[in-house]
């Protein structure tokens, strides 16, 4: 879509970073209602309902071979996980502990597209940040840290599947992620169904969590499919630096979590490092430029003393 391309890449990440923590900030004032996992259940179930009703998948899974469905089928599970883990992790930690232990493994991905100097300068001042912000409090409960570690693996592989959705032949990124959200409800089910009972009656709790599920899974995960389609995958692992940072100031906001001074120039530094990076964004297939065969020669300047020019005669071809 034309609108779409209009707008940075950069942008739809800007927004996806400010919802991927304001929703689960509602959330933790959800959890004095529901269970952590009955949150977590709200949350896909709530996206997976509206995505079948926006997107309506299913007629699209028969144009994909069977790589592309186990595609969907493992994002899908990745996603239902991924989110049980992250909920009971904020249950028991500070949100912006929980997010700067969440961007450790991506800073791997990151390293791979590191290609210049200023993009390994970027990498290590979001990586200083980012210990800042995590360092003076990984002390808590053994299965809280395990938990948020568990998250931190399982969002490394959310956007190594979701950059190939992304690009999944046949089917839109969007189309893809309602596919495999529709995956992550049935998955999360027999996981974590049990616990959103009690809110099944309870108005106040079911629209609560209707509002945690688009806040949280349906704005943010549509903002990333826009974001992969147009970035490399390093390039957009390094934005994700900004999510301790975005989780900092909405753990503020929302939840009353003051920072550190520490914690603060951790932001400072994880911010600095996500603007000094220069990434690629990834070609437009439409605007991919063909040479002709023998258009580029060289020719003899009469008018330059006999110097030799190079020509290149280029079309743009639509693909």
């Amino acid at each position: 879509m034309v609108i779409t391309t209009r707008i940075p890449a950069q942008a739809y990440f800007v927004v996806s970073a400010v919802f991927h923590y304001l929703g689960p900030a509602f959330a933790v004032l959800l959890f004095a209602r529901v269970d952590a996992l009955g949150v977590a259940w709200l949350r896909i179930a709530t996206a997976a309902a509206i995505f079948a009703l926006w997107r309506r998948p299913w007629r699209l899974l028969a144009q994909l071979d069977g790589d592309g469905r186990r595609l969907l089928l493992a994002w899908g599970a990745v996603l239902a996980v991924m989110n049980a883990c992250f909920y009971l992790a904020i249950d028991r930690l500070p949100l912006a502990t929980v997010a700067a232990i969440e961007f450790l493994p991506v800073i791997a991905l990151a390293a791979f597209g590191v290609r210049r100097a200023r993009n390994a300068a970027a990498l290590v001042l979001a990586t200083v940040g980012v210990y800042l912000l995590t360092g003076p409090r990984f002390e808590g409960e053994a299965i809280a840290v395990a938990l948020a570690f568990a998250n931190a693996g399982l969002f490394a592989l959310y956007i190594v599947l979701g950059h190939r959705v992304s690009r999944l032949h046949g089917m839109g990124g969007i189309d893809g992620l309602a596919g495999s959200m529709l995956v992550a409800a049935v998955v999360a089910t027999p996981m974590a169904g049990w616990a959103a009972v009690p809110a099944l009656l309870d108005p106040v709790a079911l629209a609560a969590g209707a509002g945690v599920g688009i806040a949280s899974s349906v704005i943010p995960y549509v903002c990333d499919q826009l974001a992969m389609a147009r970035l490399a995958r390093a390039t957009y692992a390094l934005l994700v630096a900004l999510l301790p940072a975005t989780a900092t100031v909405v753990g503020i906001v929302v939840l009353a979590q003051l920072p550190s001074l520490g914690e603060s120039a951790g932001v400072a530094l994880v911010v600095t490092g996500v603007a000094l990076h220069r990434g690629e964004a990834r070609a437009d297939p439409r605007r991919r430029a063909r040479r002709r065969p023998g258009a580029r020669r060289a020719r003899v300047d009469a008018t330059s003393g006999g110097r030799v020019a190079l020509s290149s005669d280029i079309e743009e071809t639509a693909t």
